[in-house]
């Protein structure tokens, strides 16, 4: 891998891909969270923003600390475009001037607006707000 000093990356890894990047197989969550360590280390960047599918994203920051953010689809219908989707809606939402944790977290509830809709659809203001108050955030 050769991407280094980046403030964010957001790869799409899991399993398979997250695999081949540690060196080893990712039997479960627990072996998830290392390789992500491990691979923030490696691409010396602040943050690192993993897809684990079902299960949501987790959140790495050079400081340390891991979160979860667990999904939010209700129905999943489609994922394509989700992680263009949840990489632009953490930009924006960082730049705009939130945390890289409530960025992760509108990034993630924006990735399950879209995956609701078949195609590659584009993010829109009203339906990721009622994402945002339907679970009872903000």
């Amino acid at each position: 891998m050769d991407i280094q000093k980046v403030w964010v990356s957001r790869p799409v890894l899991y399993r398979r891909e997250a695999a081949i990047a540690f060196g080893e197989e990712l039997k479960n969550l627990s072996s998830v969270r290392e390789a992500g360590k491990y691979l923030l280390k490696k691409m010396n960047c602040d943050n690192l923003l993993l897809t684990v599918g079902s299960e949501g994203m987790l959140l790495f920051e050079k400081n340390g600390e891991v979160s979860s953010v667990p999904t939010r689809a209700r129905h999943v219908a489609d994922v394509s475009g989700a992680g263009d989707t949840a990489i632009g809606t953490l930009a924006v939402s960082y730049a705009a001037g939130a945390d890289i944790r409530d960025s992760a977290a509108m990034a993630n509830f924006a990735a399950g607006v879209v995956c609701e809709s078949p195609g590659i659809v584009p993010i829109e203001k009203v339906p990721l707000l009622e994402m945002i108050k339907k679970n009872n955030v903000g």
